[in-house]
């Protein structure tokens, strides 16, 4: 077996394929670096490539060798400086270790960390893997834009790549049967009659046997000017196009932005929503995303405004859960769409509201929708949307899902567990 070693090299000398294999050693070490990322970074950097530090001692290969301390006794050349005998000090202090955590130290030698960058790509890669929209199927054919070639038999017409040349020798071989039939009948009955002339005790008439003889020739001769392919003959492989099932999916982001959001717990939601975004935005073509804010009253915005907007006001939370509802009935079709929901709030809400929203989600949106998450964004202990919330999760596994963030370095995890792939879904 052939081994294809790919040496070229990238944009500044550097190897893809060396690259991706010590991104692929260090695997445990750039996810780290990655969470750590975006725990760290502000909303507009998020997905912007990184640098990522391996620490000195993870670099090497694992060697077996004598381990530091003990007595060891070494042989050096002498020196005009010492002579046999002579005891050397240990190295004090930091000992160089380069990481810069050591004491100074006027001896011994060592090594910085590793640190390497990843572009964009590569930091989106790692930051989603093993993510999915849960319970993605595939919708109706109507309005697809997807399409695959498809055999549908042969065509006497087509461009030359589609030229089938069995089929069109074939269809050649059997108009040449079908044309020459009568010849070939009379061929063999004159050579037949010139045979028996030929057997026969009896003296040949030479004329007849010439005739005979003439006559086979243009017959034969007849037959050779029949074409071996004609146009006619010519079959090509019909392709048609069949339009595929669409996989279109739509989120809805709904963020509490009411008065009782502080301004810590408005970051950690945004950015929650917008590694979701991103998310979508990486990983799947046909995907829209609706983004609805809401305080006492919802309304549907734009990207700018959902992440930007200062309006602020009272908690009803069932306002937004109510648009929503109406977005999916006049615009997204469950037929046609997979539909999605990310809610994320403080829990606050109105008291005599909670089980309304219950009772909306139950009712109107889990029937219509994919799947349903929801993140309570506080450090206190849960409000009074979340045990509402909690009863519907154990009745709707798999189909809404709750965690809880009380703190940005949370985001990430939690983000993870509501999207992780599980075994046995559809893609």
């Amino acid at each position: 077996m052939s081994i294809i070693i790919d040496r070229r090299l990238n944009a500044k000398k550097k190897s893809t394929v060396n690259r991706q294999r010590f991104l692929r050693r260090y695997k445990g070490l750039v996810k780290e670096a990655v969470q750590d990322a975006v725990d760290q970074r502000s909303i507009t950097d998020v997905d912007s490539g990184s640098d990522i530090s391996i620490p000195r001692k993870d670099v090497s290969e694992p060697v077996f060798h004598h381990g530091r301390g003990g007595r060891v006794e070494q042989v050096h050349p002498g020196n005009k400086e010492f002579t046999t005998g002579d005891r050397f000090q240990r190295p004090q202090g930091g000992g160089g270790q380069g990481s810069g955590e050591g004491e100074a130290s006027n001896s011994g030698s060592g090594e910085d960390d590793f640190i390497f960058s990843i572009n964009r790509e590569e930091f989106l890669e790692y930051l989603f893997e093993d993510l999915e929209l849960p319970n993605l199927v595939r919708k109706e054919l109507k309005d697809s834009t997807d399409f695959k070639l498809k055999r549908a038999g042969y065509t006497t017409a087509g461009s030359p790549d589609r030229l089938n040349v069995v089929r069109s020798l074939k269809a050649a071989h059997a108009r040449r049967i079908a044309l020459s039939g009568k010849e070939r009948k009379e061929i063999r009955a004159l050579k037949r009659q010139l045979r028996e002339m030929e057997v026969s005790p009896e003296r040949n008439d030479e004329v007849l046997r010439k005739e005979l003889k003439d006559q086979i020739a243009a017959l034969n001769k007849k037959l050779k000017r029949l074409p071996f392919i004609d146009e006619f003959d010519l079959k090509f492989n019909n392709l048609v196009k069949v339009p595929q099932p669409s996989s279109k999916a739509v989120m809805f982001c709904i963020m509490d932005v009411s008065g009782s959001m502080t301004r810590e717990i408005k970051d950690i939601a945004k950015r929650f929503f917008l590694l979701l975004y991103l998310f979508l935005e990486r990983n799947y073509e046909k995907i829209e995303v609706v983004f609805i804010r809401h305080h006492s009253e919802a309304r549907e915005c734009n990207e700018h405004d959902f992440f930007y907007a200062r309006e602020t006001g009272g908690t009803v939370v069932s306002s937004a859960l109510t648009l929503t509802d109406e977005i999916v009935t006049e615009r997204y079709s469950p037929d046609e769409w997979n539909i999605y929901v990310a809610q994320a709030s403080d829990g606050d809400n109105w008291e005599a509201d909670s089980a309304k929203c219950r009772n909306i989600i139950v009712d109107k949106l889990l029937p219509l929708t994919q799947y349903y998450s929801y993140v309570e964004i506080t450090d206190r202990h849960h409000q009074n949307l979340w045990h509402e919330y909690k009863a519907i999760e154990k009745n709707h596994e798999g189909h809404f899902a709750m965690q809880q963030i009380r703190h940005a370095g949370e985001i990430y995890p939690v983000f993870r567990k509501l999207f992780e792939k599980k075994e046995g879904q559809n893609a």
